[in-house]
């Protein structure tokens, strides 16, 4: 199979290859090489503050344990970050605004709401995304992802891009019609549940759609050939790569990226 167009490729959690999840460490390496947007997660925390940890339980990704909405910043930024085997690192959790702060103007950012079990808390983290991102000048680079439907209307009501993340293969018409009364425009489908007649039904339901973690070269482009808008990855700077050989092996012409959602 080959592509003739390498779709958006979005740094997972700032890039997890490199890690630790969602780090100053994980930042650096991924704005130095060829990456198209950015995709973290946001907690709130006990005063208010935006968290960027995978997970608010916070022993599955810092040495501190509880819950972030129960913990203050100056607890949290003290915390050291895991790596992916569990070992504690020299990296120190960072706000939203510290991350907006340095790609402002840049890159588009996808910030994944996290609230576990918990609607209220998911609505309540949303809203303070989008007062954060609204009080930017450049806020028009920032798309809400969430898995708590409540979170994706709370983002749409303050008039930012809201997508759903959904692993399952929901009744495409039935999602896309509660997609258009919230004002939600996309949907993130993990790939292996992604085919023709599914993509094809969302995007007849005026949904955008995009596809969860992909990192090996094939899978990504199968989910390209069915004309998914980006894929989240990883490990960006080496997908590229390594989908441009294939299609260039392959006697393809790649198309470059809209950079549009």
């Amino acid at each position: 199979m080959v592509v003739s167009r390498v779709p958006l490729l979005y740094a997972h959690r700032l890039g997890r290859e490199p890690g630790p999840d969602s780090s100053r460490a994980a930042l650096r390496a991924t704005l130095a090489g060829p990456v198209d947007g950015l995709e973290t997660d946001a907690c709130l925390t006990a005063d208010g503050r935006l968290v960027l940890l995978h997970d608010p339980w916070l022993s599955s990704s810092t040495t501190l344990r509880g819950w972030a909405h129960q913990t203050v910043w100056s607890d949290l930024r003290n915390a050291r970050l895991r790596d992916r085997d569990d070992a504690p690192t020299d990296e120190t959790p960072m706000l939203l605004e510290e991350l907006l702060g340095e790609v402002a103007g840049g890159l588009p950012v996808q910030v994944e709401i996290k609230a576990h079990g918990d609607p209220g808390l998911a609505r309540a983290t949303a809203a303070a995304v989008c007062r954060q991102v609204r009080a930017r000048p450049d806020h028009g680079g920032v798309e809400i992802l969430s898995f708590h439907t409540i979170a994706c209307e709370e983002t749409a009501r303050h008039g930012i891009p809201a997508r759903l993340v959904a692993w399952a293969d929901y009744a495409p018409e039935a999602l896309a019609r509660w997609a258009a009364l919230a004002g939600v425009g996309g949907i993130c489908i993990e790939h292996f549940l992604l085919h023709r007649e599914l993509v094809e039904r969302l995007w007849s339901g005026g949904l955008s759609v995009t596809t969860g973690t992909v990192n090996d070269a094939t899978l990504a482009t199968r989910a390209a050939a069915l004309g998914v808008e980006a894929i989240t990855t990883d490990r960006p700077a080496a997908l590229h790569h390594e989908l441009a050989r294939m299609s260039l092996a392959a006697g393809a012409t790649i198309a470059a990226p809209d950079h549009k959602l």
